[in-house]
């Protein structure tokens, strides 16, 4: 019986031939078994924090309805300082159970797109996107109390979709791609829309998104990408091209001279 070993994992692999007691190593299937495991763990992860966070939205909005708090006036109202506050408070505040369920759906999505893509820059970009925005609509939104997660998504759909085309490796482009597909409509809620909307926060929310994509854009390493066998050969010819050119004359010598007769060289 032998086993495979590998660093994250280890298998045994029966061969079809042979008795179940009997055991063929492969070099191929653990690494496969331990990417995917990986993968599919930091998806997990991923969802599992988001979802998390989503919940506690829904236990706040519950509470503030059940009891009556009135906790909107914790949200960010431009130019007092009592408004600050709310650079804190509003993204985790909702006007309406349909507010709160349309935000929720957006939150477990990009949320997930941008922890499970970009693990090492998402701390930095949440901060940038959750802080920045708030600030950004002190200074300059309406006189209003001005609250809900929606600075939040539109900062991940931005930063996501950037950074997809500036890296250009594959994961990135495939996450902008699905992002932009879905929620590609929010760049139209950056601009004034209805009077109870705040596009400011939706504005600040992109411009944070677009200028974190800039400065942490490189905080995750590329991804590996995929080289085929054939890959190999062409790299080795390419190495070593005195080699490939001397064996080419020689081959061409060698049969140059099996394919005369010996009046030929008579």
């Amino acid at each position: 019986m032998r086993t495979v070993n590998n660093h994250c994992c280890r298998v045994r692999i029966a061969h079809p031939a042979w008795p179940d007691s009997r055991y063929i190593d492969t070099a191929i299937a653990p690494r496969q078994l331990c990417n995917n495991t990986r993968v599919d763990n930091r998806l997990k992860h991923s969802a599992l924090i988001v979802v998390t966070f989503v919940a506690l939205l829904w236990a706040i909005e519950f509470i503030d309805r059940s009891l009556g708090l009135n906790l909107y006036r914790l949200g960010v109202y431009p130019g007092e300082l009592h408004g600050l506050w709310g650079v804190l408070f509003a993204p985790l505040l909702h006007g309406s159970w349909n507010h709160l369920a349309s935000n929720s759906f957006a939150l477990l999505l990009l949320g997930t797109a941008l922890l499970y893509g970009y693990p090492r820059a998402a701390r930095p970009v949440l901060i940038l996107v959750y802080v920045g925005s708030g600030i950004g609509v002190w200074l300059f939104a309406r006189h209003s109390f001005h609250f809900g997660a929606s600075g939040l998504t539109h900062g991940m759909m931005f930063f996501i979709f950037t950074t997809g085309i500036l890296r250009g490796d594959r994961l990135s482009i495939a996450l902008s791609l699905i992002v932009f597909f879905l929620y590609g409509g929010m760049v139209w809620s950056i601009f004034p829309q209805e009077p109870g909307i705040s596009y400011e926060s939706h504005f600040f929310g992109a411009a944070t998104g677009i200028l974190a994509a800039f400065l942490f854009r490189d905080h995750d390493p590329q991804p590996a990408e995929k080289k085929y066998s054939w890959e190999d050969e062409d790299d080795e010819a390419v190495d070593d091209p005195d080699e490939t050119i001397e064996s080419s004359i020689k081959n061409r010598i060698g049969h140059g001279i099996h394919g005369r007769t010996r009046k030929d060289f008579l």
